[in-house]
């Protein structure tokens, strides 16, 4: 029993190591980076959707990047809709990078019933926030400071956690 629980850290650790690699090329949460601020097309409603610094103090934004035929993502998205139907104190954004058109997008959100914003993104959004892999994701305080970051499955307790 001690060997599996051993060889469970063991892969644990190096997961962990491997994340830790892997984020070193977003935006710093360590340097309190500031948030770029976008202006995109959201889904549905054809309306510009303009991202700003939150201007509450208790008010944070998780910005999550994702690509339609992610399949971490299509598990993932899930708890960041848990996140947005349960907690009125936290905005949510998610911004569709990597499609081949915008009915890919409409169509991923229809089949995993989303109601959070959808916005479609860009090449620009994808390089003023360093999004390398999918999914991707930044807490935004108040301030328009990252305040955390990440990449790859989060559960909803994970972004609940980090967007306190």
């Amino acid at each position: 029993m001690k060997g599996f629980i051993a060889q469970l850290f063991i892969i644990a650790l190096v997961v962990n190591l491997v994340s830790m690699v892997r984020e070193t090329s977003m935006l710093s949460s360590w340097d309190k980076d500031t948030a770029p601020n976008f202006e995109l097309t959201g889904l549905g409603e054809e309306q510009t959707f303009i991202y700003q610094t939150p201007n509450s103090k208790e008010h944070k934004t998780v910005v999550y990047f994702f690509a339609p035929w992610c399949s971490i993502c299509r598990i993932s998205i899930q708890n960041l809709q848990s996140l947005y139907e349960r907690d009125n104190n936290i905005s949510v954004v998610a911004v569709a990078l990597d499609f081949v058109n915008k009915k890919e997008v409409s169509d991923f959100s229809n089949k995993l019933n989303l109601s959070l914003p959808i916005l479609y993104g860009n090449e620009e959004v994808k390089q003023r926030y360093q999004v390398s892999a999918y999914p991707s994701y930044y807490v935004v305080n108040y301030l328009g400071e990252i305040e955390h970051r990440s990449m790859g499955y989060s559960t909803e307790l994970g972004l609940f956690l980090r967007s306190r």
